[in-house]
């Protein structure tokens, strides 16, 4: 059967998710686009069997740190997007911690502007959200490439910290576009490192004295700010039972994301194991606290999960705790990591996919992206669950070279990586040049 449209692209055979529901269908794509969903055969110039293959919308880390401005040993963005590729993620949104810090319109303008160089994916940043610059939100939030804006409560340095309430409302009040928390109580936390963690150098300490009580006071602080301003906040990295249990009450004003780390490492199994491959900030806890998160995820109290990719090399890591940076890479480990759960019975693919794309789309309110549907965006992450394979360092293709998961067998692995409309990864291989765009918003377009 021939159609008058010329298709440039066409995904056959394959299980295509589609509103939840995985269908046996075509997807035919034209300038980048989803162009028709159709059983029917139809000529296009290229076509990609997907038999035995899952056809999911494209896999969008809503949290990764690329370090580039002014930290470029550890990675830069163009790295940082082929490791995305790499693993399977179409769009990234990348945090303002950087040298300078992302906190003022030209710090947005140069990010761009770096980006556009070599982004193997789609891209957006935060603009990081101070008491300096509070005034100023309102307006600068509604940038171009900007996805919202971020704050630290704990865990950062100079400008970023907004500790205390003061700061944390000063940013609140100003404007509407959603505020994304790293939930840490500074207070809390400076006076537990004197008191809990002292001279000790036992990496293992990690998870006590930056405590469960200090982000669910953090936690509890911001949401009750966001309330009084009625302004909408997500809270990244939940760790504890007790912020699960808070939030569940709280989805009025609080979306709330969880990170694959969390959901597969536990302590102390993985500081004995990994020493400090294994210390982020909020840390990796123990058990009961895992084990409550994998709750909150299947009752719905989650919205995304994300990589939190934030990359330091061996070196910076060999230093001694607590001197050693907190982070670990992910972006590229995300997908076959969160497919090997799916695998393993503890969540649905359905739910997996709701979680990393259609929640960045609805809490960021992006524009064309999350979903395999016509006149979206042709941004797809192909998977064959059946695949087994061994995550190893020597994969990486960050700068820093590691994984905290290195040497994992897992099930379930990426196989094509397609952003609106060009295949860039095919079974680990990276095809052709750099060709991410800018992120669209629905409340800035």
């Amino acid at each position: 059967m021939m159609s008058s449209q010329h298709y440039n692209l066409s995904l056959k055979n394959g299980q295509v998710m589609i509103d939840g529901e995985l269908v046996t269908t075509n997807i035919y794509i034209k300038d980048g686009l989803t162009n028709l969903i159709s059983n029917k055969n139809f000529v296009s110039d290229e076509t990609i069997d997907c038999k035995n293959l899952l056809i999911l919308p494209g896999v969008i880390d809503s949290q990764v740190h690329f370090r580039e401005p002014g930290l470029e040993g550890k990675e830069n963005l163009e790295s940082g997007m082929l490791a995305a590729i790499s693993g399977g993620v179409t769009a990234i949104f990348e945090m303002p911690n950087t040298n300078p810090l992302t906190i003022t319109p030209e710090t947005i303008a140069d990010k761009l502007e770096r980006a556009s160089k070599g982004a193997w994916s789609d891209y957006a940043f935060y603009l990081g959200g101070t008491m300096r610059t509070s005034s100023n939100l309102s307006e600068w939030e509604n940038l171009k490439g900007v996805c919202g804006i971020k704050i630290f409560m704990g865990a950062s340095t100079g400008d970023l910290m907004t500790a205390s309430d003061e700061e944390v409302e000063s940013v609140v009040a100003n404007g509407q576009r959603v505020i994304a928390v790293h939930a840490e109580d500074q207070m809390i936390m400076m006076e537990n490192q004197k008191n809990i963690l002292g001279d000790s150098e036992d990496v293992g300490m990690h998870c006590k004295w930056r405590s469960p009580e200090s982000c669910l006071s953090a936690t509890q602080r911001v949401v009750s700010l966001a309330k009084k301003h009625n302004r909408r906040v997500h809270i990244l990295h939940i760790t504890t039972e007790q912020e699960m249990d808070f939030l569940s009450k709280n989805k009025d004003v609080a979306s709330v994301e969880l990170l694959a780390n969390h959901l597969s490492l536990h302590a102390p199994e993985c500081y004995e194991r990994l020493g400090t491959l294994a210390q982020q900030n909020p840390p990796i806890r123990e058990k009961s606290h895992q084990d409550a998160l994998w709750k909150a995820l299947n009752d719905d109290v989650v919205d995304i999960i994300a990589s939190d990719h934030a990359p330091h090399t061996l070196d910076e890591k060999a230093e001694t705790y607590p001197k050693s940076p907190s982070g670990t890479p992910g972006v590229q480990t995300l997908v076959p990591i969160m497919l090997n759960h799916v695998n393993d019975g503890k969540l649905s693919l359905s739910k997996l996919v709701s979680l990393w794309s259609y929640g960045p789309e609805r809490v960021h309110k992006i524009h064309n992206k999350g979903r395999i549907r016509v006149g979206y965006d042709a941004d797809f992450t192909i998977v064959d669950m059946d695949k087994q394979m061994i995550i190893t360092n020597q994969q990486q293709k960050s700068k820093s070279k590691w994984t905290p998961f290195d040497g994992m067998k897992v099930k379930g692995w990426p196989t094509h990586t397609i952003v609106r409309g060009n295949c860039v990864m095919r079974n680990d291989e990276v095809l052709g040049q750099p060709i991410g765009e800018m992120v669209k918003f629905k409340e800035t377009m």
